[in-house]
């Protein structure tokens, strides 16, 4: 048995349930991201105004978003299935290819005439980041793309075990949505179908009655209405979301201090993050809402599955760039 603060886990048994996440059906609804990458050299400063001038060697595009949740999951080993929006240009076009050609299904994803997909584009320099420009639209998306959202989830409910809401804020997540997916699990009662939630500021009132959220501790303290700066601040923010959104569990990240699991149950487990490096933490989220949703979709308690996504958070946080954690290098990573 292994330990991490006061919770013993079965550090065997977490790798046994790694070698299940290719039996897991998991849903990702959210927005679909385009992460695009330029990376260079600083050698000199603008003669033009005080600004680094960037040589650039390499230009990369990624998955990124609930894309990248999908790619997350893919590399852990299960065949997810995305559902979201993408604007009728070159880039959804790509982003689309790029999941054929991962073997995954396209059908959930629509296109939309006139909506620009999503474009991050960050300036790397030295291994860090000099400067991100965004091309999006945070417009809502029209109630006939949600609609039909809403339809093919219901169509594939039988055949799936768990649905991750990835919200990045850019109009895709609604009431309209959120509550048609409740009532579809209603329905499904049957079935347990767990709901995840990566939340985005602004939207919390969207997320109520679902197993996990993760937020960060800025999105917990804006959402509480005070700041976190100690472990009081942390407990009364996780108790108060935990009551207020009437959820199973709230797992609050906290870069290089962990995270910690709150459960409606009353417990409260601190895990220390188990990051050696830390160079970028651009899709940590992506990675931690993916990982603890397989987890519990392969039969994980709420506990053992968080450990597992702090584990995997570790991995990629040592990785320029959006990144996603490998199952061999997840079960390496078990201490």
């Amino acid at each position: 048995m292994a330990e991490i603060n006061g919770y013993y886990y079965d550090a065997e048994a977490l790798r046994r349930y790694i070698d299940r996440f290719v039996k897991a059906r998991i849903l990702v609804v959210g927005d679909i991201i385009m992460d695009e990458y330029i990376w260079g050299n600083v050698t000199r400063i603008s003669p033009e105004a005080p600004v680094p001038v960037v040589d650039v060697e390499q230009e990369t595009k990624m998955l990124g978003g609930a894309a990248n949740v999908i790619r997350n999951l893919a590399t852990l080993g299960a065949k997810p299935v995305l559902c979201g929006v993408v604007g009728n240009d070159s880039t959804g076009k790509e982003i689309l290819s790029a999941l054929t050609h991962m073997g995954l299904s396209t059908e959930g994803v629509v296109s939309e005439t006139g909506r620009p997909t999503s474009i991050k584009t960050r300036i790397v320099a030295h291994n860090q980041q000099v400067v991100r420009f965004d091309r999006e639209s945070r417009a809502a998306v029209r109630p006939q793309s949600i609609q039909k959202l809403i339809e093919y989830i219901g169509k594939h409910l039988d055949t799936i075990d768990a649905i991750v809401v990835s919200d990045y804020g850019k109009g895709l997540i609604s009431g309209h949505l959120m509550m048609g997916m409740r009532e579809l699990r209603r329905s499904r009662s049957d079935r347990n179908i767990i709901m995840t939630v990566d939340p985005k500021t602004g939207n919390f009132e969207y997320y109520k009655g679902v197993d996990v959220i993760t937020p960060n501790h800025y999105e917990a303290g804006l959402y509480c209405g005070f700041s976190i700066p100690d472990e009081d601040a942390l407990n009364r923010a996780g108790r108060k979301m935990v009551n207020d959104l009437n959820c199973r569990s709230v797992l609050i990240t906290q870069g290089k201090e962990g995270m910690t699991l709150f459960e409606k149950s009353g417990e409260t487990t601190h895990i220390p993050t188990v990051a050696k490096k830390v160079f970028d933490v651009t899709g940590a989220g992506d990675t931690v809402i993916g990982t603890i949703s397989l987890a519990l979709a392969a039969g994980l308690d709420l506990k053992s599955a968080a450990i597992l996504s702090n584990f995997a958070a570790g991995i990629v946080v040592g990785e320029i760039g959006t990144s996603a954690v490998r199952a061999e290098d997840l079960k390496k990573a078990i201490v």
